[in-house]
């Protein structure tokens, strides 16, 4: 064997060498790089929109999920509180919802929702800040006879129906405020994007 075949051989393997530790640096490089492409947890917690599963949310339940740090309250309404919703719309301040800045434009009358069956409600109340109580059972004690069900904030006292429509007389001024969201399918929702970005 010549010094030229030691050689050639030698410069062969090197470059090889070279080429796959070279290749596994570049991988090593991009990973974090295309990782870095996704959302942080501050941008999502800024306002991505969340997608939620309601299939198996039964009449009368509630689940809570977050979105812009925020607690996002799903509610799937029986037919008899939908069925009570008109009854209240003379002890509500804003029975038609018509404040712009507590829904969006597609939202309105007295479900406040794309299906009456099922309502989307930001669970902050309008006064200070607070997070009131889900309470869906008609007259309790603490909340009198003519209770239908609703959202109650103890902090102030201050009562919503189940639309999340303030009752009049409250420290709240305004209603729950309905978020942005749309029905990707008949069991799917996401809450920040609205119907036309479908």
């Amino acid at each position: 064997m010549s010094n030229g075949d030691v050689s050639q051989g030698r410069r062969r393997f090197l470059i090889g060498a070279t080429s796959v530790v070279g290749g596994v640096g570049a991988v090593g490089a991009a990973v974090p790089f295309v990782a870095s492409w996704n959302p942080s947890a501050k941008a999502e917690a800024a306002g991505a929109p969340v997608t939620v599963n309601v299939g198996k949310l039964e009449p009368g339940q509630q689940i809570t999920v977050e979105w812009r740090g925020k607690p996002v309250w799903l509610i799937r309404r029986t037919q008899e509180m939908i069925d009570n919703l008109e009854s209240m719309n003379e002890r509500v301040k804003d029975p038609a919802s018509e404040e712009p800045s507590q829904q969006p434009a597609y939202i309105g009358g007295n479900a406040r929702s794309l299906k009456p069956e099922l309502v989307v409600l930001v669970g902050i109340c309008t006064h200070l800040g607070c997070v009131p109580s889900y309470r869906p059972e008609v007259a309790p004690e603490d909340l009198g006879a003519e209770w239908l069900g609703g959202m109650f904030c103890p902090c102030h006292g201050s009562r919503y129906d189940l639309s999340g429509r303030v009752f009049k007389n409250q420290p709240a001024p305004l209603n729950l405020e309905v978020p942005p969201y749309r029905y990707d399918d008949d069991s799917t929702i996401t809450v920040g994007l609205d119907p036309e970005t479908a």
